[in-house]
């Protein structure tokens, strides 16, 4: 039995070494396919990276390439285009001056009247009793005058006698003084005569010119713009509650108001030529002139008044419409045109690049107008320097830059890159 159990020991250490041998394997077999795993990830990695650093190293060696714009100066005239009113050259409201009623009306709003015609006649019997009434005592002064006019004849030559009397002892001194004091007060109530009589001539022509306003004419030729009275309204003509009548406008000649900015107050003078239009009437230009302004600018707009005067002879135009006046205001400097989009904008405010021996540089813009698509620059940029036109972001000053080559443009066109002038306008 001892020689049958031997066999056994044996092969269990076969299978026991066999089992280890495998094992062994197999772990050496695990560790290298861990190994060869992650020296894939490793070249992996060390290849992403190295493609990460040759793109930013190319990123940061890359030259951006640009367009750029030829800047010229400009010292033409600046167009302007500003929303304007149209108003009347010469208006009024035309009030009662004699209190009674209206008899007769002789026109209604929109009627042409020229200077002097009679608008409407007011009935004023009270009036027309005081003139009357002031006529007969002037008539009362004027005899007044003649008979103390008589009295004072008659007490000069009664006093010339009694001097001569006097003088040959026929008359005393008395009477002599009584004639002499007699002859003055006859000379003083001629004065005061007289001074009534211009007293009541003066209520006369008073009464007159009251009396006159009973016809109620025209000042200036013109069109009637509003009516507020009609046959039998009563007028009153006190000065606080008096009855307005008509109101009348001269539209030969329209005022068109137009506030100007503050840019061009210093180019903006008197008798420059102007255009008027207005959006309802399409292909209409109306030529006018700069007939006045305030001279001085309002506090809160900062902007002047102008009055443009346009002849309106044949009527086109009327008092309150939308006008937009044309003006060509002459510059005081010349000026560059840049336009927006290559105006940078950060913490250091307004600035624009140009491109100067390989690199941008910027400048800082000190502008004078903004129109939205264009702004005029008076200092910071020249003629001849070449501005770059849509900066990259983040565009610095030293940075090396590339000039586009432009495709050749057909004759007569503008190349690529370029903007051609294009003045200023504001509303």
């Amino acid at each position: 039995m001892s020689q049958l159990a031997e066999p056994e020991q044996d092969v269990d250490a076969r299978l026991e070494q066999r089992r280890r041998r495998n094992t062994r394997l197999l772990g050496l077999a695990v560790l290298t396919l861990l190994g060869g795993l992650v020296t894939l990830g490793a070249m992996g990695n060390a290849a992403r990276r190295t493609e990460t650093v040759d793109t930013l190293t190319a990123r940061l060696d890359a030259v951006p390439v640009v367009k750029t714009q030829t800047l010229t100066p400009i010292d033409t005239p600046r167009k302007l285009d500003l929303s304007g009113t149209t108003e009347a050259f010469d208006s009024a409201t035309l009030f009662a001056r004699a209190t009674g009623y209206i008899s007769k009306r002789n026109v209604d709003i929109g009627s042409h009247v020229k200077a002097g015609d009679v608008l409407a006649v007011i009935s004023a019997p009270d009036l027309d009793q005081q003139l009357a009434q002031a006529r007969g005592q002037l008539a009362q002064m004027q005899a007044a005058v003649v008979q103390a006019q008589a009295n004072m004849d008659l007490a000069r030559a009664t006093n010339d006698r009694t001097k001569r009397l006097v003088k040959d002892g026929w008359s005393s001194e008395q009477q002599g003084d009584v004639d002499r004091l007699t002859l003055a007060s006859r000379v003083a109530a001629v004065s005061v005569a007289q001074a009534n009589l211009l007293a009541q001539q003066a209520q006369v022509d008073r009464l007159q010119q009251l009396t006159d306003f009973e016809r109620v004419v025209a000042p200036f030729s013109g069109v009637i713009t509003s009516r507020q009275v009609d046959v039998g309204s009563l007028v009153t003509a006190d000065s606080a509650t008096g009855t307005p009548l008509f109101s009348i406008a001269h539209t030969d000649v329209l005022r068109v108001l137009v506030y100007v900015p503050q840019e061009v107050f210093f180019g903006l003078k008197d008798g420059e030529p102007a255009t008027v239009t207005v959006p309802q009437l399409p292909g209409r230009v109306f030529h006018g002139v700069v007939a006045r302004n305030a001279n001085a600018l309002q506090q809160q707009t900062r902007t002047l008044l102008a009055e443009v005067d346009v002849n309106n002879a044949d009527g086109t135009l009327a008092p309150g419409l939308y006008a937009v006046v044309h003006l060509d205001v002459p510059r005081t400097h010349p000026v560059v045109l840049v336009p927006s989009e290559a105006v940078i904008f950060d913490k250091n405010g307004l600035s624009a690049a140009i491109y100067q021996d390989g690199k941008a540089r910027l400048r800082h813009l000190d502008l004078s107008a903004d129109d939205g698509a264009h702004v005029e620059v008076r200092a910071g940029l020249a003629g001849g320097d070449q501005l770059i036109l849509d900066p990259p972001v983040g565009l610095t000053d030293g940075t090396r830059v590339a000039v586009a080559t432009p495709p050749a443009a057909p004759p007569g066109t503008t190349k690529p890159g370029t903007t051609p002038p294009v003045e200023v306008s504001a509303r």
